[in-house]
């Protein structure tokens, strides 16, 4: 694989950065993800952490060096991190859980998958054009059942990881990809005051390692002094050897078994949560596994 990649987190005007981002790779497969912690619930930075966390640890064990079966491997690994989040609430007694937005995208071969739960999105730039975005889980974009044309609020998220009910996954149909194909995870903070057209114009018009900065940019000029914080990872896919092309990420020369991630290990600082729980990944991996078998051995009624 060969593509080029910037990612960019900035606290805008908020007391803290509760967005977290990294991206992971192997030899022949591509793991970029991005979430957004919820505020108004305790610890949204901890939970998107520990989202990043336990998809990029299954990630590591089923990338080898490919994911056999992409979109059951994004399915599993966002609920086993709902499922991390849980128990994290149940072993600290919380009122309230810590909830996250998720968007994640796994490229290999010549394709992209992708899942989305809440509002954080992808967007897919192609010769200028937008190809396709995500939709967002909110009542500004999901039909009303009463037919009703009033202004809604689009904070008000219909799904998302660390609520109580299990969270609804959109995943994708595999996307073939074309040389020069741009891909990008964002927050709120971006698109929420930056219209489509913009992006995609920036997009288009500069190498991601320009573009991303200077849409992160816009994001807080445009948010002003109560800016949401803005997170993005912009890439271009296949993106040709030209010289000075510092964030180009060619894998045909790295062995089958190296594993190379931006993910930190930790968890947050300052005590806000421990170290992920390998066991309970086992355990999560269990139960998915053992719902889904249980699903498939159910007769038609």
């Amino acid at each position: 694989m060969k593509f080029s990649v910037f990612q960019v987190s900035r606290k805008g005007g908020r007391v803290k950065n509760e967005d977290r981002m990294g991206y992971c790779y192997t030899r022949e497969s591509g793991l970029f993800v991005l979430a957004d912690g919820m505020g108004g619930h305790p610890e949204g930075e901890v939970a998107a952490q520990m989202a990043l966390q336990t998809i990029a640890a299954l990630y590591q064990r089923e990338a080898r060096p490919v994911v056999k079966d992409v979109r059951a491997f994004l399915t599993s690994s966002a609920l086993s991190a709902h499922q991390q989040i849980m128990r994290y609430a149940g072993n600290k007694a919380m009122l309230d859980t810590p909830r996250t937005t998720l968007v994640a995208a796994v490229l290999q071969g010549t394709t992209a998958t992708w899942v989305h739960c809440g509002d954080s999105r992808l967007y897919v730039v192609r010769h200028g054009q937008l190809l396709m975005r995500t939709r967002d889980h909110s009542h500004a974009e999901r039909p009303r059942l009463d037919g009703g044309n009033e202004p809604v609020n689009r904070n008000l998220l219909l799904t998302c990881l660390g609520s109580p009910s299990t969270p609804t996954l959109d995943v994708s149909a595999p996307l073939t990809l074309q040389q020069g194909d741009r891909i990008m995870l964002c927050s709120d903070g971006v698109w929420g005051v930056l219209d489509d057209e913009q992006i995609v114009r920036t997009l288009s018009n500069r190498p991601v390692s320009d573009a991303a900065p200077e849409l992160a940019e816009a994001a807080l000029r445009n948010g002003g002094a109560h800016s949401d914080n803005v997170t993005l990872i912009a890439l271009e896919w296949e993106t040709p050897d030209v010289p000075g092309n510092e964030r180009g990420v060619s894998t045909d020369a790295i062995s089958e078994g190296v594993f190379a991630s931006t993910i930190q290990a930790g968890m947050p600082s300052d005590g806000e949560a421990d170290d992920l729980d390998e066991d309970a990944i086992e355990r999560s991996i269990a139960e998915i596994n053992e719902a889904i078998r249980r699903s498939a051995s159910r007769k038609p009624s």
